[in-house]
């Protein structure tokens, strides 16, 4: 374990999120100088930071704290012990004034549904189970085959459009099926007549392979709370978080060490020297900031993401709706999301009389949404909370926006061959670089995934090689949603054992079909 020395310190982070403040906090832990930068003036967490405004305290995208794994749960607990609070777990799916449960309860949906909907839901069932598209490679096709195109079109077609900003069609399947897991339509449909026959009793979620959460934990102040303490940690130990600083530069000497340049909000420059470098910042950012430029910057470059912003609106209620969120499968309206932040913690809204409310825009950065002022932003999540019979704009007292740019990485058809060829080079050149994290990775994984990373990320730091393979973390949604918590005694794999379920990540990845030759789905391998 070495120290600070002439001005280099053991590591350095991009990006003060789940995974860099991780990272920091476990080698803070350890006795490694460590320093941070951020480009946030004010807050870290990324995406799990909690901002405030006037006391409304707003959650970015709503973070349940959960995990299978016991290392990230018991870091939980070591960073943030006595501030969780338990709280329901309850979504629902808005379609044409109706609620639907999520996930989706089949039998009840047809039943919302009505009985000529209802009935050419069924017919199209049918015939997508007699004769199913056997050359599947989009999301289209994936659900369509599953559920029917009619069903296909209520339920997941509006809303997979407005979070992504592209055609079913053009998304890899992957995402439908690793997202829409367990859920029978036939099952569900003949469970719910035996209930209403009074011949099944079980509780009913639409999905016998799985139980799904009924509470999770949270922060009583929001996610923040959690990397507020992190990097109150860090600094405590001697370390620095610099908040303010963009990543600028990233370059290696003759002797192997980083020099790691960062822009000051007040338009100077921060030069890091470090012998590590753990970078939680968009593949795309890094390869385009490394000198000299990777061979696979091309490929780096290719890489999407999708942006979104919050609108807050303070509305006179003691509370509008119990659920934590609700997805909001309508065309009339913008809106993909909305957060209760009440139902996430009572603490995050000050007054009892105000509800308060997070409408959830997906956008790219520059488009339009994006562009809008905060005042005509919240003027459109007025107008459309009314057009969805949730509030009256005239008790609306207050909004705020929050935007998040680069909140999604984008999984289209080619992003795993961009990811595998960066990571290729980046790996086999820089022993002493290392991606963590949601974009650091260009995975969509969640927080304790994330965080996973980084923890695997600081043993190989500590053991000079890379002992345990990162890119087998699990990115699984089905893994956020069932199980015990903490269930994983151990779920860290040495590349040269076997993969444990828990890490495995293997995932079918199908190209555009330009040929019979091309029609199978092409699977990313899950050797290191």
């Amino acid at each position: 374990m070495s120290g600070q020395k002439q001005g280099i310190v053991d590591v350095a982070i991009i990006g003060a999120g789940p995974a860099g403040l991780t990272a920091a906090y476990l080698l803070s832990k350890r006795g490694y100088s460590v320093t941070v930068i951020e480009k946030d003036e004010r807050y870290v967490g990324g995406i799990s930071r909690t901002v405030e405004v006037d006391g409304y305290r707003f959650d970015i995208g709503g973070h349940r704290f959960f995990s299978k794994s016991k290392e990230v749960v018991d870091l939980w607990n070591e960073i943030l012990p006595n501030d969780f609070i338990q709280r329901p777990r309850m979504s629902r799916i808005y379609y044409e004034g109706k609620f639907y449960s999520y996930p989706l309860r089949a039998f009840e949906a047809l039943f919302n549904l009505g009985i000529v909907r209802s009935t050419l839901c069924m017919a199209s069932y049918v015939k997508a189970k007699a004769f199913p598209n056997t050359k599947v490679r989009s999301f289209e096709d994936w659900t369509v085959n599953q559920f029917g195109h009619k069903l296909y079109s209520i339920f997941f077609k509006t809303y997979t459009e407005k979070v992504w900003g592209m055609p079913c069609d053009e998304m890899s399947a992957d995402w439908a099926a690793q997202r829409i897991k367990g859920l029978s339509l036939g099952a569900a449909v003949i469970d719910g007549l035996k209930r209403s026959l009074g011949l099944n009793k079980k509780p009913n979620d639409g999905m016998e392979t799985k139980t799904l959460l009924e509470t999770f934990r949270y922060p009583r102040l929001g996610p923040g709370m959690m990397w507020d303490a992190a990097r109150d940690f860090v600094v405590a130990k001697g370390n620095h978080v610099l908040m303010g600083h963009s990543f600028k530069q990233l370059a290696q000497d003759a002797k192997g060490n980083w020099r790691l340049s960062a822009t000051k909000a007040d338009g100077g420059e921060t030069v890091i020297q470090a012998r590590h470098v753990i970078s939680s910042a968009p593949m795309r950012e890094l390869s385009a900031r490394i000198h000299p430029l990777p061979q696979t910057s091309l490929e780096a470059s290719n890489l999407k993401y999708r942006d979104f912003l919050t609108v807050a609106l303070m509305i006179k209620s003691d509370d509008l709706f119990p659920d934590n969120w609700i997805y909001i499968h309508d065309s009339k309206v913008k809106v993909g999301r909305v957060q209760n932040f009440r139902s996430w913690s009572p603490e995050m809204v000050p007054d009892p009389s105000i509800a308060c409310v997070g409408l959830e825009y997906f956008c790219f950065e520059g488009d339009g949404l994006w562009s809008s002022s905060d005042a005509d932003l919240v003027e459109l999540a007025k107008k459309e909370m009314a057009i969805l019979g949730l509030c009256n704009p005239e008790d609306v007292v207050g909004g705020a926006v929050v935007r998040q740019e680069k909140a999604y990485p984008v999984y289209d058809d080619s992003y795993a061959a961009n990811v595998e060829a960066m990571r290729s080079e980046l790996e086999g050149k820089y022993p002493t670089l290392h991606m963590v994290g949601r974009n650091g990775m260009h995975r969509y994984n969640n927080q304790d995934h994330a965080m996973m990373t980084a923890m695997l990320t600081v043993e190989n730091i500590e053991a000079g090689a890379r002992v345990y393979n990162i890119w087998n973390v699990n990115e699984d949604a089905e893994y956020h949603e069932a199980g015990d918590e903490g269930e994983q005694e151990k779920i860290v794999v040495k590349v040269t054992e076997d993969q444990a379920a828990a890490l495995t990540s293997e995932r079918d990845v199908p190209t555009r079909v330009t040929s019979a030759a091309d029609a199978e789905p092409r699977k990313i391998d899950k050797a290191a």
